[in-house]
């Protein structure tokens, strides 16, 4: 069923636990890591730092665990092309806080087209293109100025000092789920217009692909 973005909740995480270091990262439809006595559970949202490129810096929920071991919710590594077997070692680090950012405004995704290589032969007199990837994500929202002070406004503040990385949290009215690694940058400048509320303007910096659960 078709949903309209009224209703959509924000959170930035704003807390993580210690990085644990994991030792094996499965190649499978959905990634199996071994991590000793990790202490994480089912649900938890976890970071994960990785040798595989396409998982590096992603987030994802754990689906089910052992006493050292966890499974990574959606994670596909099932293709040795794109994660060499043995490689995808790192460690992963759990989402202990998210903050909810209120007040939110005119929400707007860009970045993520595909990205192509143009180039011909000589002998020919037509081009090729090939398929390279997809450029950055960002997101960028407007909040009400007045939400200064806020738990969210402060959260999104101190991110941008120290520029580490976070994930966004979006939450959909149907209860779908997203995440979206990222770095954050709040401009405190307030955006004055006749007509308008006074606003303040957040942008949260893509680093990989996001993460999507139907609820």
């Amino acid at each position: 069923m078709a949903q309209v973005p009224t209703g959509t909740t924000f959170f930035i995480a704003s807390t993580y636990g210690a990085a644990k270091t994991t030792t094996i990262v499965t190649n499978a439809a959905e990634a199996v890591v071994t991590s000793a006595t990790h202490g994480f559970t089912n649900g938890d949202i976890v970071e994960v730092t990785s040798g595989w490129g396409r998982l590096h810096r992603r987030n994802f929920r754990i689906k089910t665990v052992t006493t050292d071991t966890f499974v990574l919710e959606g994670a596909d590594t099932s293709s040795t092309t794109f994660f060499p077997a043995g490689t995808g070692i790192g460690s992963v680090r759990k989402i202990t806080a998210f903050t909810q950012i209120t007040s939110v405004m005119s929400p707007a995704s860009s970045g993520g087209e595909p990205k192509t290589v143009t180039y011909k032969f000589i002998e020919s007199d037509v081009e090729y293109s090939i398929n390279d990837g997809f450029t950055a994500t960002s997101y960028t929202m407007q909040l009400d100025a007045d939400s200064i002070g806020s738990a969210g406004y402060t959260a999104l503040k101190t991110l941008t000092d120290v520029q580490t990385d976070t994930c966004l949290k979006m939450v959909m009215r149907s209860g779908s789920l997203v995440f979206i690694p990222c770095t954050v940058a709040l401009n405190e400048s307030v955006n004055l217009q006749d007509g308008q509320i006074n606003r303040n303007t957040a942008s949260f910096n893509g680093n990989n692909r996001l993460t999507r659960y139907a609820s």
